[in-house]
């Protein structure tokens, strides 16, 4: 796939800042909310208060790293 022509991303990257602020604070407020999610989920899979099995099936399944193995 070629790269796309720079000048063109630039035109559309200044219409956008200028055209649609509105848009690009919604959207920078939703990967907040979505960071702040995934922090969430990422500390439950790192207490090792709850099941180590489910936690390691939570975090394989969203791609995360994975609890540390459980010291007895």
């Amino acid at each position: 796939m070629a790269d796309p022509d720079e000048a063109y991303v630039a035109t559309l990257a200044g219409q956008l800042c200028t055209r649609h602020t509105t848009l690009l604070a919604t959207a920078e407020n939703d990967l907040a909310l979505l960071r702040g999610r995934i922090a969430l989920v990422t500390a439950w899979i790192h207490n090792p208060d709850y099941d180590h099995t489910a936690r390691t099936a939570l975090a394989h399944h969203l791609g995360l790293p994975t609890p540390a193995p459980e010291q007895r």
